[in-house]
């Protein structure tokens, strides 16, 4: 991993063209070509990734989390598709989330590599990005401006993504790094609304509020949620 984006794209290991991330079996996703991307199935290999864009989203993850667990790393699902291991909604995001410590990011991104997928460093500082069936995968270890700590991923639960048993991020600190990174150039709160609705029984909203401060954007966003019945 490079620093400041310099030499944004990394080098990789050559892959084979049939590499299966998680699976060789047959009826599994459809393999990986040298770019991390889908190819074509041959006539016998089954029905192509769904169209779907959800869908996809979905098979990254659960191909990329296989991966993770196979390379022994300490991580967790995060983002849309963490919600939806939770119950939430099934419309997912535009990319996939996962959280690593920081002192992990090089390994990490030496295990994705050595699975065929490109890994490069954007200029933020916090994060490494892949791609996995045309999805973009965010490898990310600072939430809101705080490192991921290994308490955080320990308290991270394990749960299915459809078939890929993987362990998501908690619903509290989900929560709490979508409300900690409220500030006045980011307050969308209709998109956070609709995942507070929905875990809101899970959430441990007090320690939310702590965690989160007393910062105007996400104290206006707890007023919301009070007068909205949510908490």
């Amino acid at each position: 991993m490079t620093e400041n984006g310099e030499d944004a794209a990394l080098t990789r290991r050559p892959a084979t063209p049939d590499l299966r991330l998680a699976s060789d079996a047959p009826g599994e996703a459809p393999p990986l070509d040298t770019r991390g991307e889908m190819r074509a199935p041959l006539e016998d290999e089954g029905p192509e990734l769904p169209r779907d864009r959800n869908q996809a989203i979905l098979e990254a993850a659960k191909q990329v989390g296989a991966v993770l667990k196979r390379g022994g790393h300490l991580f967790a699902l995060a983002g849309s598709v963490a919600v939806h291991a939770h119950g939430g909604s099934g419309n997912l995001q535009h990319d996939v989330d996962f959280c690593v410590l920081p002192e992990d990011a090089e390994a990490v991104a030496a295990t994705l590599r050595e699975a065929g997928l490109t890994v490069y460093t954007p200029p933020e500082d916090w994060l490494i990005k892949s791609s996995c069936f045309g999805q973009d995968v965010d490898i990310i270890f600072q939430l809101a401006h705080r490192p991921v700590s290994t308490e955080m991923l320990r308290r991270a639960q394990e749960l299915p993504v459809e078939s890929v048993r993987m362990p998501v991020l908690a619903p509290t600190d989900l929560l709490a790094g979508l409300v900690a990174a409220f500030s006045e150039h980011h307050c969308d709160f209709g998109a956070v609304l609709p995942i507070a609705r929905a875990l809101r029984e899970k959430v441990d909203w007090e320690r939310v509020r702590r965690e989160t401060g007393d910062e105007p954007m996400p104290a206006a966003f707890f007023f919301l949620l009070e007068r909205l019945n949510v908490i």
